[in-house]
């Protein structure tokens, strides 16, 4: 018997008044993040009070316009350029303080779809509202061959300023293996470990070129992923799930990884963490099983796929 029925929220299972995607402390033994995806039609706004908690706003396809007023009563406004989808390359971001009172509106004529990652605040002072243009968003290449990856760094410690929310999200080529090796962040080891719960949100395509080989046959695609997630020996816990666009999967603790793109499909995730640590950090160790498939990438080339700017 798996854990997916706990720790898997398919699309439409977990939701909030004007949000069709909601994760939150509503879950038992979640405690640090939250992730509240919108589908807005053109016109159409998602408000939230934040109280505790901070938001980065990262458009998923569309723009929008991003209100906040702060605790302190100062309204700040900026208009988020967004994208035609998460395969189109990085977007801009807005970063909400805690304490804000935020709406995010579509304000252009084609429909919008935006996340809302969220973080327990409270380590101390925050920094206040700002927009990160999608300019400034570092483009990683992780891996090569089969395990080749494109990791956009937009909610890094060292790209933007915030007191807990750490988010990035990643794109894995049809075929391609990510999240790999499986690896884990659920201790406070300084300097090797940081402790942080993690929500892996997921969209996928069918991949364009295999789309055009097959013509007519490929109008049924059902584009489908996998996410792996298990325990450690104090620590059980055991999930295997097949996801697909608007998909949700938590990681309590534990290893996590593979994340697995069958040929045909493209794979895109966002990731959301937070922790109890003293330190905004993302530190992790692999699993030893599989730790010396690291060691295998060494000559090997990333994917071609990956370098022609087409997901960046």
């Amino acid at each position: 018997m798996t854990d997916n029925q706990t720790w898997v929220r398919p699309y439409g299972s977990a939701t909030e008044a004007g949000f069709p995607v909601a994760v939150t402390d509503a879950v038992p033994g979640w405690r640090h993040t939250s992730l509240r995806v919108a589908e807005l039609a053109p016109g159409e706004t998602a408000r939230l009070d934040l109280d505790g908690s901070e938001v980065v706003v990262v458009p998923l396809s569309g723009g929008c316009l991003v209100t906040a007023v702060d605790g302190a009563g100062r309204r700040h406004e900026t208009r988020l350029a967004g994208r035609a989808d998460v395969f189109a390359g990085p977007t801009d971001v807005a970063y909400v303080p805690p304490g804000s009172r935020l709406a995010v509106r579509n304000d252009g004529d084609t429909p919008a779809r935006v996340a809302l990652c969220g973080a327990v605040a409270g380590r101390g002072a925050t920094p206040p509202f700002r927009h990160l243009p999608a300019t400034d968003v570092p483009v990683e290449l992780r891996g090569a061959g089969t395990a080749s990856r494109l990791v956009r760094n937009f909610g890094v410690p060292e790209v933007l300023a915030a007191d807990s929310v750490i988010a990035c999200e990643v794109v894995t080529p049809a075929g391609n293996w990510s999240s790999y090796p499986p690896h884990k962040h659920d201790e406070e080891r300084p300097g090797l470990e940081t402790a942080l719960e993690e929500i892996y949100y997921f969209e996928l395509r069918a991949e364009p070129g295999a789309v055009a080989a097959a013509g007519p046959a490929a109008s049924g695609a059902d584009p489908v992923a996998y996410q792996r997630v298990y325990g450690t020996e104090g620590r059980p816990l055991d999930v295997l799930a097949e996801v697909r666009t608007g998909d949700v999967v938590l990681v309590p603790h534990g290893w996590h990884g593979p994340a697995m793109a069958p040929p045909g499909y493209d794979l895109y995730y966002l990731n959301v963490m937070a922790g109890p640590g003293a330190e905004r950090a993302w530190l992790i160790c692999d699993d030893p099983a599989h730790a010396w498939v690291r060691g295998t990438w060494d000559g090997q080339a990333v994917d071609p796929r990956l370098l022609n700017g087409g997901y960046r």
